[in-house]
């Protein structure tokens, strides 16, 4: 499928899934709280949604602590407001050993085969997860950001719904139709912390020489 299309079929489905009156569980792979809050708030209409947060890929460890509560604090929020209950998944943060993973492609640039590497190791541990626990659906909230390649990520999800076929993926690009702007409004309604950088520590190490500069 192209761009488009993504978006148009998670539309769709969205409104198949409203008219079969039923509830499905979808596992949401999650990286931050303002990546999350408006997917959360379009997904959360039709399914029932638990929280996945592996994130070894975030450096510093300090910064992993950051964006973790800062998630975990939007949803005490959302609880309190609408009276969600949202279950987060945490699995055991491995910085130095998914930091070996990623070396071989340190001199990669930012967006590129790195990056889809990254994508990729992650989306499938929670596809494991998702096909253990026996969930009906999973995604991943990435596609809403504007620094990361939807269509690579559509299509690594592909290949991993191929592998695992009794989870079935729910395809997106929640950039499109003013995803980005709905979004934004949403961050600064509820004031949430924006990190500078993607994650990883050569995308760190980008950011500061940026900045420096």
């Amino acid at each position: 499928m192209k761009k488009r299309q993504y978006y148009d079929w998670a539309m769709n489905q969205l409104e198949v899934i409203k008219a079969s009156g039923e509830r499905p569980r979808l596992l949401l792979h999650v990286c931050c709280a303002p990546c999350s809050i408006y997917v959360l708030s379009l997904l959360s209409e039709v399914f029932d949604i638990t929280l996945y947060f592996n994130n070894s890929n975030i450096y510093p460890y300090a910064e992993y602590l950051k964006r973790k509560n800062e998630l975990i604090s939007l949803l005490k929020r959302l609880h309190e407001e609408d009276n969600k209950v949202i279950e987060v998944i945490e699995t055991e943060f491995k910085g130095e050993e998914y930091h070996q993973k990623l070396e071989p492609l340190k001199e990669e640039r930012e967006g590129g085969s790195r990056c889809f590497l990254c994508y990729h190791l992650r989306m499938e541990e929670a596809y494991l997860y998702a096909v253990q626990q026996g969930y009906d659906y999973i995604t991943t909230v990435m596609t809403i950001s504007r620094q990361k390649n939807s269509m690579k990520i559509n299509e690594i999800a592909e290949e991993l719904e191929n592998k695992y076929p009794s989870v079935s993926y729910f395809y997106s690009d929640f950039k499109k139709d003013d995803g980005i702007l709905k979004r934004n409004q949403l961050v600064k309604q509820y004031n949430l912390y924006e990190q500078q950088y993607c994650g990883c520590q050569y995308s760190y190490q980008e950011y500061l020489k940026k900045t420096a500069e």
